[in-house]
């Protein structure tokens, strides 16, 4: 049997089409010079595939290619609005106090990030989740303070697929200081996203989460009004000094070719997975004893979250090696303990340990599902009689 993806949440195989641009970026016969070199035509005609991709990205989100800054990926772009939100305030009033609004849902990118300020003073509020795992507005607006600078939500939780209303959380803060950061690592690809639209002002984006490459993502920060941003990395002031670094010519416009395939595709793509998804969680629930993790339609069409009940979780997933499946978030799946979102939601440690995700893409067909119900039928069925 061959073996079945069913974890492209966790990363996305490069599109045909990506790799094809991408390639083009590489070698000698092609646009492989410094963005930065303005001396030669190498380095302009790389700065042009660059400001392309940039354009492309843009359009997408909605956003002034002006907005955009390149980073390593989603991590990163969490961390430097983060921390540079935090910093330019500081270096502007250094006595004023900060206090920053998250949730225990978010990705560890966030949550390490906001631990590491608690350390350096910054007040933080995270907030709970309701059984469906969702954040909602009136939270935000419960917990906002004077001195609240940030608030910082996903849009697509990475292990629930669960939507965020974010235009609701930005109407919350219309009229207070606040600026409103979004890891849309999961959304992009998954749901619109429009900058404009939803009324954010800083917002991360993955690569590897959409059909592009890994190691390269963005950080849309919004212009009007300029948002306060310190620069995290230091050397040259590229990407208007906010990031510094040599650009990846060939992931930068392995991004620009993805984004303009998800503007193409995306209404299309999610019809057609969020059937397979129907399909898969039907298929799953013939099993008995089985629990959907978030809420039932308030979810992306290719996030499925279930829990098996009388099975250890360890096993199930060990014994699963024909279905490439997560029993959480990719940064996490070191752990033995129990998914920390699923323990928010209320799941016992039992059923939380029991919790596997399945996500689909563009790939996966309706007999990869199939496949994949039968396969977790056998070992789910089996693993009940041993125990």
């Amino acid at each position: 049997m061959t073996p079945l993806y069913f974890d492209y949440a966790a990363t996305t195989p490069a599109d045909p089409a990506v790799a094809a641009v991408m390639a083009g970026c590489l070698t000698l016969d092609g646009t492989f010079g410094n963005p930065a070199s303005r001396s030669h035509r190498f380095g302009w005609q790389a700065e042009q595939v660059v400001e392309h991709a940039r354009r492309q990205l843009a359009d997408l989100l909605g956003a002034d290619p002006r907005e955009i800054v390149w980073t390593s990926g989603a991590t990163e772009s969490n961390n430097l609005a983060l921390k540079g939100v935090v910093e330019a305030l500081r270096n502007k009033e250094p006595q004023r106090s900060l206090h920053i609004i998250t949730s225990v849902i978010e990705h560890k990118a966030v949550l390490d990030t906001c631990a590491w300020l608690l350390q350096q003073g910054v007040h933080v509020t995270y907030l709970c989740p309701d059984a469906d795992g969702l954040i909602q507005p009136q939270q935000v607006a419960e917990a906002l303070r004077d001195d609240t600078c940030l608030v910082s939500l996903m849009a697509v939780n990475n292990e629930l697929g669960t939507i965020t209303d974010i235009a609701g959380v930005a109407a919350v803060l219309k009229n207070h200081a606040a600026l409103l950061h979004v890891d849309a690592a999961q959304a992009i690809g998954k749901v619109p996203v429009h900058v404009q639209d939803w009324g954010v002002d800083l917002l991360s984006v993955s690569a590897h989460k959409f059909y592009g490459p890994k190691g390269i993502g963005a950080l849309y920060v919004r212009r009007e009004p300029q948002v306060p941003l310190a620069a995290q990395l230091h050397g040259g002031g590229h990407e208007r000094g906010m990031r510094s670094g040599t650009l990846p010519t060939h992931q930068i416009a392995g991004l620009g070719e993805a984004a303009r395939l998800v503007a193409a595709n995306l209404a299309e793509e999610c019809s057609r997975l969020g059937a397979l998804r129907d399909q898969l969680w039907q298929g799953l629930q013939t099993l008995g004893d089985v629990y959907l993790n978030g809420h039932p339609t308030q979810r992306s069409a290719q996030h499925l979250n279930v829990s098996f009940a009388g099975v250890d979780g360890e096993i199930l997933l060990a014994s699963l090696a024909k279905v490439a499946v997560s029993s959480g978030s990719a940064c996490n799946s070191a752990t033995v303990a129990p998914s920390y979102v699923l323990k928010a939601i209320g799941r016992s440690d039992e059923l939380a340990h029991a919790g596997l995700r399945f996500s689909l893409g563009r790939f996966t067909t309706a007999a990869d599902v199939e496949a994949a119900v039968a396969e977790v039928g056998r070992v789910v069925k089996l693993l009940r009689k041993q125990a």
